[in-house]
């Protein structure tokens, strides 16, 4: 029988979460480098392709919705950018969750020698997988600003809520990364579900459509969707000026923490079988 990791001496519950990475943070900061080096090594423009992909993409947002369809979002009365900008924020926030859904069953398995590893925190995994999402999040969010501005002006002063409104975000795909990173390991179809599963939840969430425009009844059931209330908020404070929904905020940021907690927790205790069966 192979040893398991051992876990670093830090608490299971709230404080380990976060007091983890920091304990780990030089390992965190070379591992999340690493990570977003790897991710354009080998192609041809290498890290350009992080600026190029969202640039081309709300280009092409902007064409077929604006020009093409002459969509309009709801009842608004906007330029012909903003649909693809609506559009286009929102994508931000799903493209960063669904990356963590579709990544998180195969953290530890795809890494068998840091789990042989004594005394490598296989708890800084998730942290590195969120972590070097954000940088890909980071561009796409100038890329989005710069477009606002050629189409719709200066920003409202409210995106200062944005790191604020992306919190719950943060602690959402911190727990799906503990939670399927875990499960991964003993449920190996998971790797199969969650890309349909991420495709599903792309038309359960209010991307393509406002949430006001369903009927009341099935606008209860769209927020049970944890993504609806970030993207929902991430619009406001992009687009129309105001703070966010601080009520819906709140209840995320504490219904993030505790799946986030919760996740860590089951991650450490499932820890013990790792080596026994990667």
């Amino acid at each position: 029988m192979t040893m398991a990791a051992s876990a670093p001496q830090v608490p299971t519950g709230l404080a380990g979460l976060f007091t983890m990475p920091w304990h780990h943070r030089a390992l965190l900061r070379r591992l999340v480098r690493r990570e977003i080096e790897a991710r354009y090594r080998g192609s041809l423009l290498g890290v350009v392709w992080a600026l190029l992909t969202p640039v081309l993409m709300l280009a092409v947002f902007t064409f077929v919705f604006s020009v093409v369809f002459q969509a309009r979002w709801g009842s608004s009365t906007g330029g012909k950018g903003e649909f693809a900008l609506i559009l286009f924020a929102g994508l931000i926030v799903f493209n960063m969750f669904s990356e963590a859904l579709n990544r998180s069953p195969s953290l530890v398995l795809e890494n068998p020698s840091y789990v042989k590893k004594v005394v490598f925190p296989l708890e800084v995994l998730p942290w590195v997988m969120v972590l070097s999402s954000l940088f890909q999040v980071v561009i796409s969010l100038a890329i989005l600003l710069v477009f606002h501005l050629a189409v719709s002006g200066l920003p409202p002063l409210s995106v200062l809520f944005l790191p604020l409104v992306w919190l719950p975000l943060l602690f959402l795909c911190l727990g799906t990364g503990f939670l399927f990173g875990a499960l991964g390991v003993y449920l190996r179809d998971l790797r199969s579900i969650m890309p349909v599963a991420s495709q599903l939840l792309m038309f359960l969430s209010p991307l393509f459509y406002p949430a006001s425009a369903l009927p009341e009844s099935f606008r209860r059931l769209l927020h049970l969707n944890p993504l609806t209330g970030i993207i929902e908020n991430t619009r406001t404070v992009l687009f129309a000026g105001t703070p966010p929904d601080w009520t819906v905020l709140g209840v995320q940021i504490v219904a993030g923490l505790l799946f986030a907690t919760f996740s860590f927790r089951l991650f450490r205790h499932l820890r013990t079988g790792f080596a026994d069966i990667v």
